[in-house]
């Protein structure tokens, strides 16, 4: 069924609040003070599990493909045309990909070692991808039907498909192989490929990369599920006169997304066992799991934002406000974080004796300048770290901030 389009212009701020927490989030994980304390929840899993941060990127995904239900359907109830509005969406996914290439190069512009994928090229892509399918349909069967397609053609690949030079997985090695698994043969190859065509490409980790090129397939149906939420959320309707047309009630939404998010948990769990929670490889358990969560805590803001109405008072309206204002420009905000930690990296200070007693003179970037004088003070801890990190992402707030109060929303 097609859901019911709302005004373009009204929000649905229980989005923008999971929105907001979640970059805010992205931007906590990503800038600890010293990657050597770190709690666990607040650094990724190794390699098969997961923790907090592992839930982060794929929420964000999700995210975005409720997000591009919004925009669409606004748009086209104005009457733009589906020629514009694919145009714009390549030509946003472009300007993602631009940024992202900018901020790899960025300071030191060396050509060759440009690492090509990354969080903003993942997030293009999905994007792109996404916003295409929804243009061509709405429906969230078709939706569901392309997203499980993916992930069990994903499955079947990583599970069936003899990697060469290692083998059947399963026989030779075990499924996910951290070095000889299919995702990752792909990335070496695709990477060897660009070094030879256009002399750059590198990976996060050498020999894979987690943001690499097969892996974007089950990331897209991660994307996909996010828009069959946002379907569902846009047939709220306030009058009971339009439930006959379809429309839902804001309480019903909540329940909807509540349950459907107790059984994909369960699904990637009852998944796992076979193919193995593993956010590195981005598994289909894991894109179920994942998503889950998602939908559990969309629930909750459901609930708490538009059921409870909770902005409508003022304590809450004191608790909404941060993550409204991280949501309201959420790229810009990690764009900016990182920028700064480049940029930080990049300046060379005199160490001082708190960092080097024998050679106080000697050169250290301003980032470890700032925490080991402003925090660590020479004794550094996972608290040391972590207070560093909220300080980093309250710098990266006021930026927001200023953009919020004059009402500025930067769209790419």
């Amino acid at each position: 069924m097609e859901s019911v389009a709302k005004p373009a212009s009204q929000r649905v701020l229980s989005v923008d609040v999971l929105r907001g927490l979640t970059i805010a989030l992205m931007i906590l994980v990503n800038d600890p003070g010293d990657w050597d304390r770190v709690y666990t929840q607040l650094d990724h899993a190794a390699w098969n599990g997961f923790t907090l941060t592992d839930l982060v990127f794929p929420n964000f995904l999700f995210l975005v493909g409720a997000a591009i239900i919004f925009s669409l359907e606004g748009r086209i109830a104005r009457g733009e045309p589906r020629s514009a509005l694919a145009g714009h969406m390549v030509r946003r996914a472009a300007t993602l990909f631009a940024i992202k290439m900018a901020l790899s190069a960025f300071p030191h512009f060396h050509w060759t070692h440009l690492r090509l994928f990354g969080v903003l090229t993942r997030i293009a892509v999905c994007y792109l991808a996404v916003g295409l399918i929804c243009l061509a349909t709405r429906r969230a069967g078709a939706l569901f039907a392309i997203a499980a397609g993916l992930l069990a053609g994903y499955w079947a690949l990583m599970r069936f498909m003899p990697v060469p030079g290692f083998g059947v997985p399963t026989h030779a090695m075990a499924i996910l192989d951290p070095e000889r698994n299919l995702a990752a043969w792909i990335d070496r190859g695709f990477t060897a490929f660009t070094q030879r065509t256009v002399h750059t490409g590198t990976m996060y980790d050498h020999t894979r990369d987690p943001e690499g090129l097969l892996s974007t397939l089950p990331a897209i149906a991660t994307t996909l599920i996010g828009a069959a939420a946002g379907l569902w959320i846009r047939r709220v309707g306030g009058a009971k006169e339009n439930r006959s047309l379809g429309c839902i009630s804001r309480a019903h939404c909540m329940v909807g997304l509540f349950l459907a998010g107790i059984a994909s948990l369960t699904a990637g769990l009852a998944w796992s066992p076979w193919f193995p929670i593993n956010k590195n490889l981005w598994t289909s358990s894991y894109v179920l799991f994942a998503a889950g969560w998602s939908l559990v805590l969309l629930a909750l803001c459901t609930w708490l934002v538009d059921v409870r109405r909770m902005n409508e008072r003022p304590a809450g309206r004191a608790v909404l406000w941060p993550w409204l204002v991280f949501g309201s420009n959420a790229i810009t905000a990690f764009v900016l974080s990182n920028f700064l930690v480049e940029t930080m990296l990049w300046i060379k200070v005199p160490a001082g004796g708190v960092v080097n007693p024998d050679a106080p003179a000697g050169p250290i970037s301003a980032w470890l300048w700032v925490y080991q004088h402003g925090f660590a003070h020479g004794q550094s801890t996972e608290v040391t770290s972590l207070a560093f990190a909220l300080a980093f992402t309250a710098l990266c707030f006021v930026p927001n901030w200023m953009l919020w109060r004059r009402k500025i929303f930067l769209r790419i």
